[in-house]
């Protein structure tokens, strides 16, 4: 029998920002789960979050390899800039800990897929916070889906796009070496995750990508309300616009756009639309709103119509955690090694790629 089956889960979560602030809100929702460890740089958040969800001082930590040192523990919830992602998953993996780790999996697919091989080897459960996936509005047109309501879906557009959306002057996703890209890994990997997600996951053969760089490298576009972290300043060094055209396993095209930074009519906007033989869907969303966002579009008695289910809400970071937890307890944890990460990790590695070669490139397999 599974141990994780009869005792609470111990969890340790590594990083203050909002990743790991949802990650702590979502751990407290489950009866069988208990934060007990807390590692970050800045104290006052080190302070809040301690005190905010009940963590001792005695295990409040600057340095995330004092925490993985930390006997009492099952597993971590790792949300930090994306150059730490593969050091600390890999040491927590090594250690015998299951890993919840924040998008994207790593800056590469190198990198990801050292982390793959690291929980195969150790038997344990690594997973990818793609927390957008669980939106109401996704998971009931999914659910279309599944009832082949839309038929084969051969083309489909999904697209993040910002006006004055870079995440801080100066900020360590501004860096190419911190972040491994801009809003392409940044925003794109969740769309990408979306898209796949509600596609059942066909293979991705080629891409033909571009990325731009004209706005963010002369100071337009930042977001003067993100909360910077760190005190380091990074030159601004990614693109602030990409574009990607993916030819799939199943004969149908996937087409990304995301921006931080655009003159257009963007705020904070997000979606996806299908088109499929027996009818088609569009999710718009403008500035994270959850209500009524879908629409299906069909034929009834050859008419054109339209279905407009009520959505709102969803559980987000909550889902993935409670996910997460249920895939420990399980025991199954050899089908959870990150793998879906990695694979989205390879086609983010494609389009830059393309993007610099000028050219359609394969997708790794």
């Amino acid at each position: 029998m599974n141990e994780t089956q009869d005792k609470k889960i111990r969890i340790g979560i590594i990083g203050l920002g909002f990743g790991g602030e949802s990650a702590l809100k979502g751990f407290r929702l489950l009866p069988n789960v208990e934060a007990v460890a807390l590692a970050g740089l800045e104290e006052d958040r080190l302070t809040y979050l301690g005190d905010t969800f009940g963590i001792p001082a005695t295990s409040r930590y600057r340095d995330y390899k004092d925490l993985l040192a930390n006997e009492d523990l099952d597993a971590v919830s790792v949300a930090v800039p994306n150059a730490l992602h593969a050091p600390i998953a890999i040491a927590a993996l090594e250690r015998g800990l299951h890993v919840l780790c924040e998008k994207p999996l790593a800056r590469n697919s190198e990198e990801a897929e050292a982390m793959v091989q690291a929980a195969t080897k150790a038997n344990r459960v690594l997973q990818v916070v793609f927390n957008h996936r669980e939106r109401n509005d996704v998971q009931t047109l999914k659910r279309y889906i599944d009832e082949g309501k839309l038929g084969n879906i051969y083309y489909a557009k999904a697209y993040w796009m910002r006006r004055r959306g870079i995440p801080g002057a100066g900020s360590w996703f501004v860096s190419k070496n911190m972040a491994g890209g801009g809003p392409l890994i940044d925003l794109g990997v969740h769309i990408l995750d979306m898209a796949l997600y509600l596609l059942e996951e066909p293979s991705i053969l080629t891409v033909s990508a571009s990325t731009y760089n004209e706005l963010g490298t002369r100071g337009v576009g930042i977001n003067l309300n993100s909360r910077k972290t760190g005190s380091e300043e990074h030159a601004y060094e990614v693109e602030d616009l990409a574009t990607a055209f993916l030819r799939l396993s199943n004969g149908g095209t996937l087409l990304l756009e995301t921006s931080w930074a655009t003159h257009s009519s963007a705020q904070d906007d997000y979606g996806i639309i299908l088109y499929g033989t027996e009818g088609g869907a569009d999710i718009r969303v403008k500035n994270y709103n959850t209500e009524n966002t879908l629409t299906i579009y069909t034929d009834v008695a050859g008419a054109p119509s339209e279905i407009h289910p009520h959505t709102r809400g969803g559980q987000f970071h909550n889902a993935v955690t409670e996910e997460f937890i249920e895939r420990i307890t399980s025991g199954n944890w050899s089908l959870y090694n990150g793998a879906d990460g990695l694979r989205r990790a390879r086609v983010i590695d494609a389009c830059y790629a393309s993007a610099l070669q000028g050219r359609e490139v394969v997708v790794e397999a």
